[in-house]
């Protein structure tokens, strides 16, 4: 069955349409909420748009990330350790909606805590702090009911991953109720620890692209502007996690506490990231 979308907040759509006529790809970036602290995070997460990322992934923390590498799973806990929190991860956007109307933030994540949360209250206050879609690492079309048809009911998008493994009759059962955009992962494994070919990626966006009129997006060991550049010239949008994550960790001392470089270093990255998309 597929649910009728109530109208979302048309960010996604808009800037998708904005690449399209820029005859470019998109930068989409990745950073863990409240990474190393509540205030660094806020920071580079403001700055974010003006390096050039197109949408900003914001990823919720939790102790059992089974999809994320080691770097991923490391800024986690840095941040569960520094008091982050699912109300803080609205939080921070809530105060980054107060200065960037225009740019897609989506939460990434797992089902655990928003479960304990409340998926009724998760989804109102998902809305009225600014959000505009949901990755939700461990939640197969199969669970639907959970979030995925609320959240399209509420009008947020619900973006879907899909796998190398996603084809023949189960692609098109992953792909009813996706909206947004579809989040292709590269590689089999999990964040940080592997890239595709060239090859393989446009093999799998012709795919994807056949099946949906949704745009594509690809993830899972993008580390360098070449490489960016490479598959943001394929799909639709390229999207860099742990590259960027691991310039927060190279920046901090050996209390874990950020030194005076550590936002410029990140978004620095990030500009290279996009110059290379934009070249």
């Amino acid at each position: 069955m597929t649910v009728e979308f109530a109208p979302d907040s048309g960010r996604i759509k808009a800037r998708f349409e904005k690449l399209k006529s820029e005859g470019r790809g998109g930068l989409v970036t990745f950073v863990t909420a409240g990474d190393p602290n509540y205030e660094t995070g806020l920071e580079i997460l403001k700055g974010l748009p003006a390096a050039g990322a197109d949408i900003i992934e914001l990823g919720m923390p939790f102790t059992d990330p089974m999809a994320d590498g080691p770097a991923i799973q490391a800024a986690g806990l840095r941040a569960l350790q520094n008091g982050q929190t699912l109300t803080k991860c609205l939080d921070m956007v809530r105060e980054f909606r107060q200065q960037d109307q225009e740019t897609p933030v989506i939460l990434m994540g797992y089902f655990n805590p928003i479960y304990a949360y409340g998926t009724e209250k998760f989804l109102a206050d998902v809305k009225q702090a600014g959000v505009d879609g949901l990755i939700i690492v461990d939640l197969p079309p199969e669970e639907d009911s959970e979030l995925c048809i609320p959240a399209l009911e509420a009008g947020v998008n619900f973006i879907r991953l899909t796998t190398p493994t996603t084809v023949g009759t189960r692609l098109p059962v992953v792909m009813t109720n996706t909206s947004g955009f579809v989040y292709y992962v590269s590689i089999l494994g999990i964040t940080g620890t592997a890239s595709a070919s060239e090859e393989a990626i446009r093999e799998a966006v012709s795919r994807l692209k056949s099946a949906t009129d949704l745009p594509v997006a690809v993830g899972f060991g993008i580390k360098t502007p070449d490489q960016a550049k490479s598959v943001a010239s394929i799909a639709d949008a390229a999207v860099v996690g742990s590259a960027i994550v691991d310039k927060v960790n190279a920046n901090l001392d050996e209390n874990g506490q950020p030194n005076d470089r550590l936002v410029d270093s990140v978004l620095g990255y990030v500009s290279e990231l996009a110059g290379a998309i934009r070249a």
